[in-house]
């Protein structure tokens, strides 16, 4: 959570290692046998002491790095005892005991860390809060979307763009392994389900820029996955009416395996239904993940993933209306349709990571990976609109309804595409550590084997005849000059394309602290490579390489202040992917460049006491300078390259995020962010991107009613203001810089915890038999705010004149939900 107030310009470039504060704090809520808060309740560790307030709540500060014991005690209730407690530096460790009066309370824990100051300028997200906070598609991504330099603005979408970046400029590992997506989504209501399964998740790291040479080659962000090793056997059940899921965790007797499972199934037909243009939906997404371990000794451990998906999306439109325009002039456009989309995407991921431990020092990895991916696209759909003047008149039986026809037509949309990929990938990577040095590297082959068939067209009917392309071969000059040109489609695309691609990689990069007498001082300094050859059928064999170095260095000046300072800076590329290879005519560019981009991050934390709870405010600033870039549109979540590299851009920005405990014994957030993008097509000036999303603010919060702690509320507020509504077909952007309006977007969710945390009953009571059981509500866009994603252009037969129609997002949708776990 990011709140605004001072500037501290970020050049973030990840690094590996913790810089140290100097304490960890333990905080949250005392409660009794009815949960009822406790006040007065003593709490103790060595020669450090707190009590509770009137609320239950309490916070104490700790030794870091050491294992601690602490001793809860009330008059009238046997002492909680927590042993072996051990945080790391600037650790916030949330507590809530349940005081008793009948038994002695001993609890060890095993801590993961909800924050941490990182010299990598990673934010590490709380698991529990990923499963918590509600969303129209929850889970990582949907977190994520409430930092400020991440924009998103569809919420069926997975998909994010991070500082001016787009969807494609993202890097997602799991467990170390790359992780893709499909490609021939274009439109968020086909997408489904995200790749990461939430009840799987252990941990997660996101870096919005800077990240370190062993990372990877994107020019945007790094979204690192762990996947749980479990330690129990355990079940938990996810049921609402958007979908269910389902996870299981076992673990051998001798320890020596486990593995986790899970799956998922979702159906967006009660968001979608909620959308202006009315259909029969018929979606099925479903997904399958397993993570395995063996432990086949001290020194060797072996992993496995495995992941399959069935997304099978069917729609049949019927009609829409939209309204728009403005008081004096308000429009309307009724739109009816025939036909139907029917698109199949099938994924596959098998992966296999070997971990040899040398010594304490040294271990060795092994990783390879087989992502296969058998997409579809059937679409046949023809619409009829009518766009026109709505009547205004009080007194008029036609109050409301269209009566000044300013266009009649209609629209014939088909395709028949057709994708198949199989992206083959072996490493390896190595860490060498010696007390606070590091010494990593990695190198790294993929193979990717791309078959494409694309054949779609739009066909454009108005007054009564077809609509050619405006290209200079369909200038009809009639009666002067004969007319014999043939009808074809107002834009229409087909071919057929073969491709591979060879990849080798590689990074080496050395981090070291170094403890001062006035600050504590860490660096990283990283290379990284790739080089990688290109060749089809009917395409020319092209070989290219770039240089990636990179560098961060972090300061942690030794001040009654807890700050840290983080500057960090280096040179990124994208080496094309098959859909930056391909251009607007589906014909391959085998020569396109690697996109590069020079990145400078400056940023700052300062962890402190508010309220007598811990928080924290986190500034950056960057700026990044891009050549070689690739111009795209965007449509919805499709992206289309011009496969050349005419452009150059920059992007700027600065962010706030401050995090704590707003309510006592919860986290909670408030970020604010400012972004600028622009780009230079052909030396023509600069212009917007299409990702050029001006302000940003996000709010994910947390409360419980005081004397019903069970009883939860999670909301996660959202204001962005509008980014580019794009151009018609064969328009030129330049004379098309409108904008979307501005997307907000209130999503609430208040559950009550039958069972779970301190909350457990006797073996004999019908409830004991769950670890967690939860009931909740959750209100989709709260206060039914239309949002609009992309433009429908229509044209007005009078004046020649395109209207931008907006396409709006879901309405308000209550969805309910249960959880539980045994």
């Amino acid at each position: 959570m990011k709140c605004f107030k001072i500037i501290f310009l970020i050049i973030n470039l990840c690094a590996f290692n913790i810089i140290s504060a100097q304490t960890a704090t333990i905080t949250g809520v005392v409660l009794n046998e009815e949960n009822a808060p406790l006040r007065n309740v003593n709490i103790t560790s060595g020669a450090k002491g707190a009590s509770t307030d009137t609320n239950g709540f309490y916070v104490l500060e700790i030794v870091p790095d050491q294992e601690t014991t602490i001793t809860f005690s009330h008059l009238g209730h046997k002492d909680v005892i927590l042993e072996n407690l051990l945080l790391t530096t600037n650790e916030t460790y949330e507590f809530n005991p349940v005081m008793k009066t009948d038994a002695i309370q001993i609890d060890g824990v095993t801590v993961t860390p909800t924050g941490e100051k990182s010299v990598e300028g990673i934010l590490v997200v709380p698991p529990n809060i990923i499963r918590k906070i509600p969303g129209a598609n929850a889970g990582v991504e949907n977190i994520l979307k409430l930092l400020p330099g991440v924009a998103s603005n569809n919420e069926l979408s997975t998909q994010y763009s991070v500082r001016g970046g787009n969807y494609d400029e993202n890097l997602v590992y799991v467990n170390e392994i790359e992780v893709y997506r499909p490609f021939l989504v274009r439109s968020a209501q086909q997408e489904g389900l995200s790749f990461a399964n939430s009840d799987l998740v252990q941990n997660v790291k996101f870096s919005v820029g800077g990240f370190q040479a062993k990372y990877g080659d994107k020019l945007s962000s790094v979204l690192d996955i762990t996947y749980k090793n479990p330690t129990n056997f355990g079940v938990q059940m996810d049921l609402s009416f958007l979908g269910a899921s389902t996870s299981v965790e076992t673990v051998s007797k001798s320890k020596n395996f486990s593995s986790i499972s899970g799956l998922r199934y979702r159906n967006n037909a009660l968001l979608v239904n909620s959308q202006q243009t009315q259909s029969n939906f018929n979606p099925t997404f479903l997904d399958l993940q397993s993570y395995l371990t063996f432990r086949f000794s001290k020194k060797f451990h072996l992993n496995f993933l495995g992941t399959l998906s069935v997304n099978d999306y069917r729609n049949e439109p019927i009609d829409r209306k939209t309204n728009f325009g403005t008081l004096i002039e308000p429009r309307a456009l009724i739109v009816n349709y025939e036909g139907n989309e029917k698109n199949r995407f099938d994924t596959a991921l098998g992966a296999l990571k070997g971990t040899y431990f040398v010594n304490d020092d040294l271990s060795l990895k092994i990783i390879s990976s087989l992502y296969h991916t058998v997409e579809e696209e059937r679409s046949d759909v023809i619409s009829r609109y009518e766009l026109g003047d709505v009547d205004t008149n009080l007194g008029s039986e036609t109050l409301g309804e269209v009566t000044n026809s300013r266009g009649l037509g209609s629209q014939f949309k088909r395709a028949r595409n057709n994708f198949d990929a199989l992206i083959f990938n072996l490493s390896h990577r190595g860490i060498y550590t010696k007390n606070e040095n590091a010494l990593e590297w990695g190198l790294k082959y993929t193979h990717e084997d791309i078959r494409d068939e694309l054949r779609e067209s739009e066909f454009i009917d108005s007054a009564g005849y077809s609509i050619r392309p405006p290209l200079p071969e369909f200038i009809n000059n009639q009666p002067e000059d004969p007319f014999n040109a043939p009808i074809v489609p107002f834009t229409g695309v087909s071919s057929r394309n073969s491709i591979k691609t060879n990849r080798f990689s590689g990074f080496v990069q050395y981090s070291e602290r170094v403890d001062l007498s006035s600050l504590i001082f860490y660096y990283n300094v990283g290379l990284r490579s790739q080089l990688w050859t290109t060749s089809g059928t009917e395409v020319a064999k092209v070989s290219q390489a770039v240089f990636s170095p990179r560098a961060q260095l972090a300061i942690k000046p030794d001040w009654k202040s807890d700050m840290l300072f983080r500057l960090s800076g280096g040179v990124y590329h994208q080496p094309p992917f098959y859909r930056e290879l391909r251009d607007s005519t589906g014909t391959i560019q085998p020569d396109v460049l690697a996109q590069k981009s020079v990145h400078l991050v400056l940023g700052n934390e300062f962890s402190f006491l508010l309220w007598e709870r811990p928080f924290t405010l986190i500034s950056e600033a960057y700026y990044k300078k891009l050549d070689n870039v690739n111009p795209y549109t965007l449509e919805d979540v499709r992206i289309r390259y011009a496969a050349n590299n005419n452009a150059k851009a920059y992007t700027y920005g600065t962010e706030l995020r401050l995090n704590g405990a707003f309510v006592p014994g919860t986290e909670s957030w408030v970020s604010i962010g400012y972004l600028k993008t622009e780009e230079d097509i052909n030396d023509r000036g600069y212009i917007s991107r299409p990702t050029d999303q001006r302000v940003k603010l996000g709010i994910l919060f947390q409360d419980y009613v005081p004397d019903m702690p069970n009883l939860k509320m999670y909301l996660n507020l959202l204001f962005s203001t509008g980014v580019p509504g794009g151009s018609p077909s064969y328009a030129d952007p330049y004379d098309f810089q409108n904008r979307l309006r501005d997307y907000k977007r209130a999503d609430l969710g208040i559950s009550h915890i039958f069972v779970g945390g301190e909350t457990k009953f006797p073996e004999k009571h019908w409830l004991s038999s769950f670890k967690e059981l939860s009931v909740g509500a959750e209100v989709f866009n709260l206060f039914n705010n239309q949002n609009s994603i992309t433009n429908t252009w229509v044209r007005d037969v009078d004046s020649k004149q395109q209207f931008a129609i907006p396409n709006f997002m879901t309405s308000r949708v209550l969805n309910l939900r249960l959880k539980m776990r045994f």
